[in-house]
C-alpha cells in the first residue's frame, strides 16, 4: 500500500508546469516566447565564471561549514554596509541552497506546526505552499492594486488574530511593487513591538526603476532578511541564497542547515564572492537598464490587449495584470494562448488562490525584441 504524507499534498507551482508546456512547444514549433518565468536570459557575470573555472581546476570544492564559507559571508556583510549603511556580523549571515532553502530552514527554526504566518495575497506561491507543508497556517492579507499590492501597519492593526510571523516582499513577486522605506520601517517596528517575526524577502533588490528600496535591518535586527544571487546577479540555477538572522536564531538555523542540506553548493559559494565585485556589478547594471526598457514596452503596449488598470512595477521584472475582460479562468486562458500563439504567460491563480482566476503575470526579463513580438501576437489574438 502506498504511503503518502499530508504535507506532500500542496498545490502545484503552476508557473513551472506552464514552463514545461512552453518548453515542449519550443521543441515542436520553435516559436515559444517565455514570459512566464522570472529567470534572467543572461548568464552569470563574467567575473563569476572566471572565478569558478579557476576554482574547479585548483580547489577540492568539498563540504563547507554549514553557514557557508567565511569569505562569502564577509562579502555579503560588506555589501550591506556599502549599500545600506548597515553593519552586519558575518556570523549572522547563513548561506543557503537558494533563498527557498533558507526560507524552509528558517520556518522550521522559528515556528512549530500550528503557527500562523501572515502574507500578502497575491504573493509568491512557494511561500504559501511551504508554510502549509510544514503544518502551519496562512493568514491572508488581501492587498489590491489601490494599495500597490503591499500591506500597511494600518492593515496589520486591524487583524483579529495576531500572527506569529509576517512575510513581506519588496520588490514583490508577482507585482514588482516596492514598499516605501518609511512604511517598511513602520512594519518592522510593529512586528518587533508585537512579537511577530518579520521575514523580509529582498531577493529582487538591485532591480529598481526609480523608487528607493530599503532593507528591514535598517530598522530591526529582530527581523530575518532573505537575499539571493538569483535575480539581480543573474544566477538562478546556481541555487545560492542567504539569510540575515537575529542572534537568537543563528544556532538553530545552523543546526538545521547542517542536518538538512549539510551546506550550500561549494562551487556556487566560491563563484558568488565574485558576483559582488565592481566589475560584476557594472555588467549587471546593464541588465537592469534593459529591464527598464522592457518595462516601458510593457506599459506602452498593455493597452493593446485591453489592460489599462494595474499597479506599475517599481522593481523586479513583472507586471501583474487584470484580464477579467478576457477570461474568468486564467489557467485555461494562459494554456490556450500558449497553444494558439506560442506566448507563455503565468496564470494568476498561482499567486492568488481567491482572485487569481482573473489575473496573469507577465515577466519582462528577456530580450526587448522578443517582448515586441509577443505583444504583436497577443494584440492579434485578443
Amino acid at each position: 500500500m502506498a504511503r503518502l504524507s499530508q504535507r506532500g499534498s500542496v498545490p502545484p507551482f503552476h508557473v513551472m508546469e506552464l514552463l514545461a508546456a512552453a518548453t515542449r512547444r519550443a521543441a515542436t514549433h520553435g516559436d515559444a516566447i517565455m514570459l512566464c518565468v522570472g529567470q534572467p536570459s543572461t548568464p552569470a557575470p563574467e567575473p563569476v565564471r572566471r572565478r569558478v573555472a579557476e576554482a574547479v581546476q585548483t580547489q577540492t570544492l568539498g563540504y563547507t561549514e554549514a553557514k557557508g564559507i567565511l569569505e562569502l559571508r564577509t562579502t555579503i556583510a560588506d555589501h550591506y554596509d556599502r549599500t545600506y549603511g548597515v553593519q552586519v556580523d558575518p556570523e549572522q549571515v547563513v548561506i543557503s541552497s537558494g533563498s527557498s532553502g533558507g526560507f524552509s530552514t528558517l520556518l522550521m527554526a522559528a515556528f512549530d506546526a500550528g503557527a500562523t504566518i501572515a502574507m500578502t495575497r497575491p504573493g509568491y506561491p512557494a511561500y504559501r505552499n511551504t508554510v502549509h507543508a510544514l503544518g502551519m497556517n496562512v493568514l491572508d492579507l488581501e492587498c489590491g492594486a489601490a494599495q500597490r499590492f503591499q500591506p500597511s501597519v494600518e492593515q496589520l492593526e486591524r487583524l483579529d488574530v495576531k500572527p506569529d510571523g509576517l512575510i513581506i516582499a519588496s520588490p514583490a513577486n508577482p507585482t514588482g511593487t516596492i514598499i516605501d522605506p518609511a512604511e517598511l520601517a513602520a512594519i518592522a517596528r510593529w512586528c518587533e513591538a508585537n512579537d511577530v517575526l518579520l521575514l523580509s524577502d529582498e531577493i529582487y533588490h538591485g532591480i529598481g526603476f526609480g523608487r528607493p528600496t530599503a532593507t528591514a535591518w535598517q530598522t530591526s535586527r529582530e527581523a530575518v532578511v532573505l537575499g539571493s544571487v538569483s535575480k539581480f546577479h543573474s544566477m538562478t540555477g546556481w541555487r545560492l541564497g542567504w539569510n540575515l538572522v537575529p542572534e537568537h536564531l543563528v544556532r538553530r538555523v545552523e543546526l538545521l542547515q547542517g542536518n538538512l542540506a549539510i551546506c550550500a553548493p561549494a562551487v556556487s559559494q566560491v563563484g558568488a564572492v565574485a558576483a559582488f565585485t565592481s566589475e560584476a556589478e557594472s555588467e549587471l547594471k546593464g541588465h537592469v537598464e534593459r529591464y527598464a526598457r522592457n518595462r516601458q514596452v510593457v506599459l506602452d503596449r498593455l493597452p493593446e490587449i485591453g489592460v489599462t488598470s494595474f499597479a506599475p512595477p517599481d522593481g523586479a521584472f513583472y507586471a501583474y495584470c487584470d484580464i477579467s475582460h478576457l477570461t474568468d479562468d486564467s489557467q485555461q486562458w494562459t494554456l490556450d494562448i500558449l497553444d494558439r500563439i506560442g506566448v507563455a504567460l503565468a496564470p494568476g491563480i498561482d499567486f492568488d488562490p481567491v482572485d487569481g482566476h482573473r489575473f496573469m503575470r507577465l515577466s519582462f526579463c528577456g530580450s526587448t525584441d522578443d517582448l515586441h513580438v509577443a505583444f504583436d501576437r497577443l494584440a492579434a489574438a485578443v
